[in-house]
């Protein structure tokens, strides 16, 4: 229900609207002073404001930009018996949805009030969405403690607020557009576009279309002016995904809008500046590519202005059970099933894999197994067949020994001590060099 509050010294007036505005299912509240409406607004939530301009104990075309100013969220629609073209004018520079004259504009009113509900209603759906749009790519969402993980996520973190180009570097499926997008969207550009462009995906002519748009007749088929992605993202941040893949021509364009802040279209003469930050990522050695010839060394500095490693999932197996129980959730609910847990099999299937593909490779994976499994847990025979083949506990442990089981509970038991054999020990009630035996016979790292 959007709430109203009404301001004017006219005792009748404030009666008689609130009579009228109340028969369209606003919810309403008045004052009789700037003072006693300024208490209301620090105490009870308010959407619109009906407002006299001459009050008695101020003006109310001062009061809307004080009003704006505290909560912009709030639409003023500004009341006077005696017009002026100079008060109505000030009036809406100050904020003001709307100025109308007393008396002549009563009918326009009831529709003021839908419009300026129509436009509250809006506000409140677009921040919400911002706020879910801010929450979905928070660091918050990187799933994973291990150490090496932690380290690039605080990195980014420090980086995030500032201006200065960042190269995000890393085997492929190590999240990186994850990580561009959490930079984004926790800096002062988050309010703008983030774009993203795969620059192994296009030809030398094609990317070059696409980053920089071109003219009408630029070449065969443009039979019209294009925008390119840096323009689509004024303001914000351009991600060029796999950089490393650019072709050696367009590169001194980049390194022009990097260092200039301009560049041309294609097929243009006029010179266009651009207002965006950018961010890069690539799966090669950046230093071979120098080395032979395939990337220019001074594009290199100005992309790698800071640089973050993001590790492979080889280095922080401790993170694959979250990131694991993670993806059996999201896929559950999106295949409608009820698989609750993961046996400790296919935990152990899972952190024994190379995983070559990191997270994305494992997403994949779970994505499967949910797909193929028909009971309440996630159990090994819905993986792959190449990761069973590769889990050294089916290969040398058969399922049914008691030395299979013994394998899974020391696994089960330093999954829960976070690695911490000593600790382990001790809940299992034997010695340390027991269990150091123990994780030697079953090849347990």
């Amino acid at each position: 229900m959007i709430n109203i509050l009404i301001i004017d010294d006219e005792e009748k007036l404030r009666a008689l609207l609130k009579r009228i505005i109340a028969l369209e299912g606003y919810k309403i509240v008045d004052a009789a002073t700037i003072a006693s409406g300024r208490q209301i607004l620090e105490t009870q939530s308010v959407d619109i404001i009906l407002c006299d301009v001459k009050l008695p104990d101020g003006n109310g075309v001062d009061f809307t930009s004080e009003v704006k100013t505290k909560f912009p969220q709030v639409e003023i629609i500004l009341m006077t018996a005696y017009g002026n073209i100079a008060d109505g004018v000030q009036a809406i520079k100050n904020g003001a949805f709307d100025y109308i004259v007393k008396g002549n504009d009563n009918d326009k009113i009831i529709p003021l009030l839908s419009r300026a509900s129509e436009k509250v209603a809006l506000k409140t759906k677009v921040d919400r969405l911002e706020k879910q749009l801010g929450t979905q790519f928070s660091f918050d969402i990187i799933i994973g403690t291990s150490p090496v993980l932690q380290n690039a996520i605080q990195f980014a973190k420090k980086v995030a607020p500032t201006e200065a180009a960042v190269l995000l570097t890393g085997e492929t499926g190590t999240g990186k557009e994850v990580f561009a997008q959490a930079i984004h969207y926790n800096s002062p550009r988050a309010q703008h576009p983030f774009v993203a462009l795969n620059c192994s995906a296009f030809s030398k002519d094609l990317l070059e279309s696409e980053l920089f748009g071109h003219k009408a007749g630029a070449f065969t088929g443009a039979t019209k002016d294009k925008k390119g992605l840096i323009e689509e993202a004024k303001g914000g941040t351009l991600f060029l995904d796999e950089i490393g893949e650019m072709p050696i021509d367009l590169q001194p364009k980049i390194l022009r809008l990097l260092e200039n802040g301009t560049y041309i279209r294609v097929g243009d003469t006029k010179e266009q500046k651009a207002n965006l930050r950018i961010i890069s990522a690539t799966n090669r050695e950046m230093q071979q590519e120098m080395d032979k010839g395939h990337f220019r060394s001074d594009l290199y500095y100005r992309i790698a202005v800071f640089t973050i490693e993001l590790p492979s999932l080889r280095e922080r197996r401790k993170d694959i059970p979250k990131l694991a129980n993670h993806f059996l959730s999201v896929y559950s609910e999106k295949t409608n099933k009820k698989i609750r847990t993961i046996s400790p099999e296919v935990i152990l299937a899972l952190q024994e894999n190379e995983w070559k593909g990191n997270v994305r490779e494992l997403k994949n994976v779970m994505e499967r197994a949910v797909i193929m499994e028909d009971s309440d847990t996630l159990n090994l025979n819905s993986l792959p067949i190449d990761i069973r083949q590769n889990h050294s506990g089916e290969q040398n442990l058969p399922l049914f020994h008691l030395s299979s089981v013994e394998r899974c509970h020391i696994l089960k038991m330093l999954q829960y001590t976070n690695g911490n054999k000593t600790e382990a020990a001790r809940l299992m009630n034997i010695g340390v060099a027991t269990l150091y035996r123990k994780l030697e016979e079953y090849s347990i790292k």
